[in-house]
């Protein structure tokens, strides 16, 4: 808490909304539109109105979700707020989640997209042992310290916006246009609203990184009124990018062909600039994408150490140690281990679901623990409130219960069973739980 009353109050709303942009813009507009046409049998319409459906979705839940972080500005985020709401048991099922399932899904997720992006070369055979190698890689980086693992970042990030901005442009300037792209919405014979349910589990995970809005309102000179608008802004310039984005991928490749190609936005640079042009554009992606695995690898870490630093977890003594660079060590070995272990499906759109999938659960919960607090706590110092309460927090509530509904019963048996298993792994927690408090009683 003194660290965050020392935080100087320097931020306006366009430093903000970059913070914001720059936070969300990762490797899922490179790669999910296989997906995403994929669900809606190589029809673009629904592809491209799910960006607009995501983007939505993701600044009713981050106008929202900003409340409680400002609210609670505590380590820990999800956990601390979750644990508030509704008790320490949730709060931890939550870390719990993020520790065994989403970050090292999201992990093993860039993982094997890496692999498979340069096992084009080498050989698909080596696919998956070149994905394990990045993740262990990885892990070794972050063990050198936080400086050596943020040079990453900032490497990354500039790796990412290149490839952006030369497939936007040339697309439009190199492509034909003579591919449809608002119609039809779905192939004949598939149910419109499975394919939403389908595509905007796709498109989330695109738009995965809004939860970070929060950290930065102790450094916004005036939260109340600058946050929503960086907020509203950023994610709308977002959605802005990946929708023109796509439209130009859709004027250089039909909607068709994009269905059958697994990396997407590597066969659009190869058709616009060549096999040496497409090579440079993919070697920007493929570093985007290990950037954007560093970055998982760097948060996931450090949520599995403030578990262990609370003793909630098994081994939590071994897990809350920190190495001579100060960094916890064991727990970035646990999250990269447990990438690898997930890497061994070589499947990244499973893997990137079931993070998504997962963490919607407990952002669900995040939701209505706004409407919570503002009963328990009605008197309570709010430096930032949702606008037009309640009926952002009730719309965020109901886009994360479609979410979940959809992928549990309306997106086929293969979504089904994947979210059960994913609600599974989570529920594991609470024997944990109860195993850990009770040697801690004894």
């Amino acid at each position: 808490m003194n660290e965050h009353k020392e935080l100087k109050k320097e931020l306006g709303v366009a430093a903000a909304i970059s913070i914001v942009v720059g936070c969300v813009i990762g490797a899922g507009v490179f790669f999910k539109p296989y997906a995403i046409y994929q669900a809606t049998g190589g029809a673009p319409g629904m592809g491209m109105l799910a960006w607009i459906f995501g983007g939505t979705a993701s600044i009713l839940a981050a106008l929202t979700f900003a409340e409680v972080a400002v609210l609670i500005p505590k380590t820990g985020g999800m956990v601390a707020y979750l644990g508030e709401a509704y008790g320490e048991k949730i709060g931890f099922l939550a870390g719990w989640m993020q520790t065994v399932i989403f970050y090292p899904a999201f992990l093993a997720g860039y993982g094997v997209t890496v692999g498979r992006e340069l096992g084009e070369y080498v050989g698909q055979e080596f696919a998956l042992p070149i994905g394990i190698a990045v993740i262990l890689l990885l892990v070794a980086l972050n063990t050198l310290g936080t400086k050596a693992a943020g040079r990453m970042q900032i490497i990354s990030t500039v790796c990412k916006l290149i490839p952006l901005l030369l497939l936007t442009v040339f697309g439009f300037i190199l492509g034909k246009g003579e591919n449809p792209v608002l119609t039809p919405m779905v192939a004949e014979g598939k149910n419109a609203g499975a394919v939403l349910g389908s595509t905007l589990l796709a498109v989330l995970f695109a738009f995965e990184g809004w939860t970070n809005v929060g950290a930065i309102a102790g450094e916004m000179k005036n939260p109340g009124r600058d946050m929503p608008l960086a907020i509203v802004g950023g994610v709308s310039i977002i959605m802005a990018v990946y929708f023109v984005i796509n439209m130009a991928y859709l004027w250089v490749l039909p909607a068709e062909e994009l269905m059958l190609l697994e990396s997407p936005a590597s066969a659009v640079a190869m058709k616009i600039f060549g096999p040496t042009g497409g090579l440079l554009i993919k070697a920007g992606i493929i570093i985007s994408v290990i950037g954007a695995a560093n970055g998982f690898l760097m948060s996931g870490s450090r949520v599995a150490y403030q578990l262990a630093a609370e003793n909630t977890l098994p081994m939590s003594g071994a897990l809350k140690k920190l190495n001579t660079n100060s960094v916890p060590t064991n727990s970035i070995l646990l999250i990269g281990i447990l990438a690898c272990i997930y890497s061994l499906s070589g499947r990244f759109d499973m893997l990137t679901n079931l993070a998504v999938f997962s963490c919607w659960l407990f952002y669900t919960l995040t939701f209505a623990s706004v409407i919570k607090f503002r009963k328990s706590r009605p008197d309570a110092e709010r430096k930032y409130k949702v606008p037009l309460y309640p009926i952002i927090p009730i719309l965020a509530i109901v886009s994360g219960l479609y979410v979940v509904v959809s992928q549990l019963f309306l997106s086929g048996k293969e979504a089904t069973l994947l979210s059960l298993g994913s609600i599974v792994l989570t529920l594991v927690g609470l024997p944990v739980y109860m195993a850990v408090k009770k040697k801690q009683g004894k």
